[in-house]
C-alpha cells in the first residue's frame, strides 16, 4: 500500500519508522536535549525500554533512514541550529497538523507496534498526558479518519478484552479479518471492555478523593479533641 500525502509518497521503511518515532518521543519527553544529533538519534533507536522490537540499527542505516525522511517532508536537519554538529527533527506537525494527543499516540505506535487504547494511554501518557480512555479513543479516531487514514483496528484477539490498534506508515498490517457475525461480536465486546476499563478508573478515582475526605476529617476532628 502506498500513501500520497500531496506531494508526499509516504511508504516508511522499518528504519524510517523507528527513527521518526524516536525523534517525536524524544522532542516530547526531553525537549531540552532536542533536536538530536545523529549518535543521540541511533540510541534513541536502539535503546532497551519503550521499543517493540528492540533494534540494533548502525549509523549508516539511521542517517539513510532521515534522509528518506526528509524527502518525504516528515524529517530532517534542524533550521537555525547554532552547533558544528548537524541536528535532526521531525515534522510531523507541518505535514499532518496534529493535535498533542495525535501525536503521541502515533509515536508510541511506531514506537512499539498495536497496542491496545489502555496500554496506548499508559505508554503515550509520558509524552502527553489523556484524562481519560475517551480522549485517547477520539485522537485514535481522527487518526483513523484522515484521508488516507493512518490507523486502523485490529481484530480482537481470542482471549483478549480490547482490541488492538495499528499504524498505516509502514502499509497495511496484516490481520485475520474474522466473518462479520464474531466481527460484530468483538466489536460489542471491545466496546462493553472500554466501557467496563472507564468505569473501573472512575471508581478509583472515587474511592482517592473518599480516602482524602476521610483523612481531612480525622484532622479536623483532633483539633477538638
Amino acid at each position: 500500500m502506498r500513501y500520497d500525502f500531496g506531494f508526499m509518497d509516504i511508504l516508511l521503511s522499518e528504519a524510517e519508522a523507528r527513527a521518526l518515532g524516536s525523534l517525536v518521543e524524544k522532542e516530547l519527553t526531553t525537549p531540552e536535549y532536542y533536536p538530536l544529533s545523529l549518535n543521540a538519534l541511533v540510541n534513541a533507536c536502539n535503546q532497551k525500554s519503550n521499543r517493540d522490537p528492540v533494534t540494533n540499527l548502525d549509523e549508516n542505516t539511521v542517517r539513510e533512514a532521515v534522509r528518506e525522511l526528509d524527502k518525504k517532508g516528515l524529517a530532517g536537519a534542524a533550521d537555525n541550529m547554532v552547533s558544528r554538529v548537524t541536528k535532526y527533527e521531525h515534522r510531523l506537525q507541518e505535514a499532518y497538523n496534529f493535535t498533542r494527543h495525535e501525536t503521541a499516540l502515533l509515536a508510541e505506535l511506531l514506537l512499539r507496534g498495536p497496542q491496545t487504547p489502555g496500554e496506548l494511554r499508559g505508554r503515550a501518557g509520558r509524552m502527553h498526558g489523556f484524562d481519560d480512555l475517551n480522549v485517547v479513543h477520539t485522537a485514535l479516531r481522527k487518526l483513523m479518519e484522515r484521508t488516507p487514514p493512518l490507523v486502523k483496528v485490529l481484530a480482537r484477539q481470542p482471549g483478549t478484552k480490547e482490541a488492538r490498534y495499528a499504524h498505516l506508515l509502514c502499509g497495511d498490517v496484516e490481520t485475520n479479518e474474522p466473518e462479520p457475525a464474531v466481527r460484530a461480536a468483538t466489536s460489542a465486546a471491545a466496546s462493553d471492555a472500554d466501557r467496563i476499563a472507564s468505569l473501573e478508573e472512575q471508581v478509583a478515582s472515587l474511592q482517592r478523593e473518599i480516602a482524602e475526605l476521610k483523612q481531612q476529617l480525622a484532622s479536623f476532628r483532633k483539633q477538638f479533641e
